[in-house]
């Protein structure tokens, strides 16, 4: 028997694993955030203060107009006239609502976030969320349902993906980077992003299925509510305008 001579070499050593969500911090902690809130509204208060919690800090229409409760002060005071544009995006009707946002946070989230890094990426979430409110409350005005869930903000994010993950190069383009370098692509502007045929077609597919669900208008994750599509496509229009504000990456002209 012969005994192999292994000076000078190293053994072979098994590639490190890697983790099985590999998520920003971010995604990570809003996930989180947001899990955590629907556990606590739907497993520890009582039904009644988990309609107020909706009412202080879900986004009511109603509650701009003059004519709505005259006299009555609803929970929030004027503070909630201010917050609940934000606010109504960490609630949630049902835990398949809640889970639905999750996965295409997780997804298009985690891209975004990992191109503008945590600050950028919470204020174009935020500004999002917004926006889809301001829509909201334009085609709603004076109605008495409240409005909650994440979705205008993640439609932003989806939004502000395609800016660059179709791109030569980008996560689901052509030509794909390695690792981190496939999320810092230069991005094109919003005329020359409309040209791309894979945004496009990304585009027409996600605004079909929300007027779809504008025209059926079906209770979604066994709420009694219907589905915000209104607000989805305020956040996505400004998640793809605004993108450009908040991008460290030098644009890619033409």
């Amino acid at each position: 028997m012969t005994v192999p001579d292994i000076r000078g070499s190293s053994p072979e050593l098994p590639p490190p694993s890697q983790p099985i969500f590999n998520l920003p911090p971010v995604i990570t902690w809003l996930a989180g955030i947001l899990i955590a809130i629907h556990v606590v509204s739907t497993l520890f208060l009582s039904r009644d203060a988990a309609f107020e919690l909706i009412i202080a800090f879900g986004f009511l229409p109603a509650r701009y107009s003059a004519d709505f409760l005259p006299g009555v002060a609803l929970p929030g005071g004027a503070g909630a006239d201010v917050w609940t544009f934000l606010t109504y995006a960490f609630l949630h009707g049902g835990w398949a609502h809640l889970f639905v946002n999750v996965l295409w946070m997780a997804v298009f989230g985690s891209a975004v976030a990992r191109r503008l890094g945590t600050l950028r990426f919470l204020l174009l979430s935020a500004l999002c969320a917004i926006s889809g409110a301001l829509l909201h409350l334009y085609l709603h005005f004076g109605e008495p349902v409240p409005m909650i869930g994440a979705s205008a903000a993640i439609s932003g994010q989806m939004a502000a993906a395609t800016r660059f993950v179709f791109q030569d190069g980008g996560p689901l383009g052509t030509f794909r980077r390695a690792d981190n370098a496939a999320y810092l692509v230069p991005a094109k502007g919003v005329v020359d992003s409309l040209a791309n045929p894979r945004v496009a077609m990304f585009l027409t597919v996600w605004f079909g299925i929300n007027l779809v669900f504008g025209l059926i208008s079906t209770p979604f994750g066994g709420s009694s509510g219907s589905v915000a599509w209104e607000a989805h496509i305020g956040g996505f229009v400004a998640g793809f305008a605004l993108f450009s504000l908040f991008d460290p990456v030098p644009r890619r002209r033409g």
